[in-house]
């Protein structure tokens, strides 16, 4: 009687890993943008009388460009004293610094201009923190997703003729966290307006990528 020997294995082949990215430039059309005013006054009702008057002529730019008033959001209240330090002498007060900020949703990026020109000349005596952004990146990573599956089979592709393997499935594919670069930024002292000339705001464009790591089934 002879003893049974075990059937040979199946070879199942090996694996090629390698990763994929996909991007996609779009052109950005949200602003965010922060506005304030600042008042330094000898009394704190001097100071909340005239820096309230600022703001409302600010809302009124904000509004006048188109801006709803559910994409305004105060950010920063404050009142804080203002002392004149001496040497060899106390403290003396001289009066409050009332600050009000807001942060500012443009949806039409076209419109970021007006606004910037508007609240300066309302009163605005600080602007920074603008940046853009796109409403819905749904599509473009989706687009992006696509663009880099196909990257990742472009690679795999070579790497199997190479090594002289016929790619026959897909086993895994694990995706990156998608990167929305932020549009640019500009601070205050790039936006000072000409008297006679409205303020140049450009939103560029900005990249949408997706990154996948895929591993093929070979034989």
């Amino acid at each position: 009687m002879t003893d049974a020997q075990p059937p040979t294995p199946v070879p199942t082949g090996g694996a090629i890993v390698v990763t994929g990215t996909g991007t996609v430039s779009v052109v950005p059309d949200v602003a965010e943008l922060r506005l304030g005013v600042a008042v330094a006054r000898p009394t704190v009702e001097a100071a909340r009388t005239e820096a309230a008057a600022v703001m409302d002529s600010i809302l009124a730019a904000v509004a006048a460009a188109g801006v709803s008033s559910r994409d305004v959001r105060t950010t920063l209240l404050s009142v804080q004293p203002r002392y004149d330090y001496r040497d060899g002498q106390a403290p003396l007060l001289t009066g409050y610094e009332l600050t009000n900020t807001v942060d500012v949703t443009i949806r039409d990026s076209a419109t970021v201009a007006d606004v910037v020109d508007g609240t300066l000349r309302a009163g605005a005596t600080s602007m920074d923190g603008l940046t853009f952004r796109v409403a819905d990146p749904a599509p473009a990573e989706r687009e992006a997703r696509i663009r880099a599956v196909a990257a990742a089979r472009e690679r795999a592709d070579v790497l199997a003729e190479a090594a002289g393997l016929t790619i026959v499935g897909v086993t895994d594919i694990v995706e990156g966290s998608a990167v929305v670069p932020p549009g640019p930024r500009f601070k205050a002292e790039r936006m000072l307006m000409a008297a006679d000339a409205a303020t140049p705001v450009e939103a560029g464009s900005s990249d949408v990528a997706v990154t996948v790591t895929v591993s093929y089934r070979v034989r």
